[in-house]
């Protein structure tokens, strides 16, 4: 088996890697920002340099655009979708060799609805959508409120925490998994798979990373379909149980979608939070500003969103001949979107490499994508990250980093590993509920 993973690989990264490090040898920017670039804390000078070329541009891997206009256009046209050639840059062959190699159901490949295109994504996409309605997320509001609770009363006042693992990662991965009916004790299991399986979304994974990943979504595929067994014995009140008594899914779908939104419910949620720490801590201004009306909070987590996304890039295949802006793209060819740059385009954006929760057009960001693949769970990330904060700060308001936090080696996900801080007394002042106001921005 790791031999046809191996040949997988090659297809999928192993040939993009050797391009991209070719062409970073070279200089080529857009190589040096996806591999030169990867687990440092700035990105965005590489990306103002490619943006400034405008357009659509020729990268060594693919078409890629870096405007705000081009981004979103693209990402609202029906002409593309998000189906993915496999090993486009390698002989017709091999990738017929390397396609006939499967792989168990995981959040990047079919029936996956995150590339998948309609009438597929239709289907997938509505029976899990009553998960994410305002209602229902209302609902999980005091879930949350629990969560960060008891995640805050178990920190030492005065003490030092790893923001990061004590905190950010926990509270989503608490949510997620009540949402799909997986047992507390298990969500450590699903951490540990997230880390491994999420340089699948980079271009040029090295085979290390992708054979651990390989190995984390075989072990996640048999917990998942252990897990839907129980459920059609003995279904409960959550999103799976709903979905496998519906009958509208099969085993493999099922798999699929529960992966997928353990791995979105997740990473955008812990990068959101972080990040928001970190432009925070930067900008002790703005800070202030929060701290004084807790209203503002929503406001701190959509301008964490355009300044500094924690999902950097996304694709789109055209489906067919298409000239976008006078610049021709043939059918099958792939554009990478990079929603950073698009979030810091200065036509948008005045001064966009300030972190500001007083611009007045801060949600006009693309960092939940946009048209049908918009993220399906862009109001719970938001309702978490916007009691998460408002909960951290309001308990510890004097909290300050430990050193420089550390980034996470990867680049499509665009988050921290690593944040000790040292906290700080406790405020005795109990955090107002603003939850309902937090869902209404959303």
């Amino acid at each position: 088996m790791s031999v046809q993973y191996w040949l997988r690989w090659s297809a999928e990264h192993g040939a993009p890697r050797a391009i991209l490090r070719w062409q970073r040898r070279r200089g080529e920017p857009f190589a040096t920002l996806l591999s030169g670039q990867r687990g440092q804390n700035d990105p965005y000078p590489l990306i103002d340099d490619l943006r400034e070329q405008g357009g659509i541009r020729r990268t060594p891997v693919a078409y890629a655009a870096f405007d705000h206009r081009t981004v979103r256009g693209i990402l609202r046209d029906s002409r593309f979708g998000v189906r993915q050639a496999l090993g486009g840059e390698l002989p017709a062959p091999w990738r017929s060799l390397a396609a006939r190699v499967t792989v168990p159901p995981n959040p990047v490949e079919p029936p996956s609805m995150l590339v998948l295109d309609p009438p597929e994504h239709t289907r997938m996409r509505k029976p899990v959508s009553s998960a994410f309605t305002p209602r229902a997320i209302a609902r999980l509001r005091d879930a949350v409120e629990v969560v960060t609770a008891e995640l805050l009363d178990a920190m030492p006042a005065h003490g030092s925490v790893d923001l990061i693992t004590d905190f950010a990662a926990r509270v989503p991965i608490a949510i997620i998994a009540d949402m799909l009916g997986f047992p507390a004790a298990d969500r450590e299991l699903f951490l540990r798979w997230g880390d491994r399986v999420t340089p699948l979304l980079d271009i040029g994974t090295s085979w290390h990373a992708f054979r651990d990943a390989m190995v984390a979504i075989e072990a996640m595929d048999e917990y998942l379909a252990a897990h839907i067994a129980e459920l059609r014995r003995a279904p409960g009140d959550d999103i799976l149980s709903t979905l496998v008594g519906s009958g509208e899914l099969n085993l493999r779908e099922l798999q699929a979608g529960a992966s997928l939104l353990m791995g979105a419910g997740f990473e955008t949620t812990v990068n959101l939070i972080g990040n928001a720490i970190a432009a925070l801590s930067a900008n002790p201004e703005q800070l202030a500003k929060a701290a004084a009306d807790p209203d503002r909070w929503p406001d701190v987590v959509e301008e964490t969103l355009r300044f500094d996304p924690p999902v950097q890039t996304t694709a789109r295949q055209a489906l067919e001949d298409v000239e976008v802006d006078g610049f021709p793209v043939r059918e099958g060819s792939t554009v990478i979107l990079s929603l950073a740059g698009a979030n810091r385009d200065p036509e948008i954006f005045g001064e966009p490499h300030r972190f500001d929760i007083d611009r007045p057009n801060l949600r006009e960001h693309v960092a939940f994508s946009s048209g049908i693949h918009a993220c399906l769970g862009a109001s719970l990330a938001r309702m978490e990250a916007v009691h998460a904060l408002r909960a951290l700060y309001t308990r510890y308001p004097g909290l300050r980093l430990r050193g420089k936090p550390t980034r996470r080696n990867l680049f499509t996900l665009h988050g921290f590993e690593h944040m000790p801080v040292d906290l700080g007394p406790v405020a005795r002042a109990a955090a107002p509920d603003g939850l309902a106001d937090a869902a209404s921005h959303s």
